[in-house]
């Protein structure tokens, strides 16, 4: 029996066919998890012989339609359709860059039996210290590293970045080595007042991008990008009231 049947069966003997019901002339479920399946096929990218990394957020766009008629439903599907991606991963020794979820957002220009899946890959991300992170922490700070929805505040000498247990800021991505860089801070700089921010490759596997470029280390400007694996982190200067506006840019 192929993981879309036993998917289907499983939702059968759950609400006892009240999908059946709710879905008779629109978006059916096993319609959204055959098209859950094709976007995590079409997402993998080869981390090595046996493994290839998937996305691991996903977001189900429905008509207002659908989507009122798969409110009462929606908390069951959801657990489903994510059990039902983990069975499919494990047969395709697909790796996901952290937790599974899946969402359903309505969209008022789609019609009624129509839908649309968007996929991204989110690594779970955890301080050494939680004490780190706290809003009186961020606020106090004059550079801020923005990651997966985190702002981390940054303070001399810096953090080491990894998967490791041991890295300043873990972060839960396959393609990210247990210490892959280490983002260093500096004295102000006379001239505009802020910190020197650089980031440094630690001799991980994969390497880094910085603004898109890859290199061993480099210099980092307010609104500069730093890629590891497949995560994206963002470098931010607090600017206070006496800054001169326009300040900042993209430095590699």
């Amino acid at each position: 029996m192929g993981i879309l049947q036993r998917f289907e069966n499983r939702l059968e003997q759950m609400v006892s066919g009240a999908f059946a019901k709710a879905f008779r002339s629109a978006v059916q479920p096993v319609e959204v998890a055959a098209a859950l399946q094709r976007e995590v096929d079409n997402s993998a990218q080869i981390l090595s012989r046996n493994r290839r990394l998937v996305p691991n957020q996903f977001h189900v766009e429905l008509s207002p339609q659908d989507y009122a008629r798969l409110a009462p439903y929606s908390s069951t599907l959801s657990d489903e359709l994510v059990e039902m991606l983990r069975d499919h991963a494990h047969e395709q020794s697909y790796v996901f860059t952290g937790p599974v979820s899946i969402a359903f957002d309505e969209k008022d220009e789609l019609s009624t039996g129509r839908f649309h899946v968007r996929s991204s890959a989110l690594a779970s991300v955890t301080p050494s210290s939680e004490s780190a992170v706290t809003d009186t922490a961020v606020r106090r700070a004059n550079v801020i590293l923005e990651v997966n929805g985190m702002k981390h505040p940054l303070d001399p000498p810096g953090i080491v970045i990894g998967r490791g247990t041991d890295a300043d800021l873990r972060i839960n991505d396959p393609g990210v080595s247990r210490r892959h860089a280490e983002i260093r801070i500096f004295a102000a700089d006379p001239t505009s007042g802020r910190p020197q921010v650089s980031v440094h490759d630690l001799g991980s596997t994969n390497g880094m991008l910085v603004n898109g470029h890859k290199v061993a280390q480099a210099s980092l400007d307010d609104g500069g990008t730093v890629k590891i694996g497949n995560t994206t982190m963002t470098i931010r200067y607090v600017t206070s009231a006496h800054d001169d506006a326009g300040q900042g840019g993209h430095g590699v």
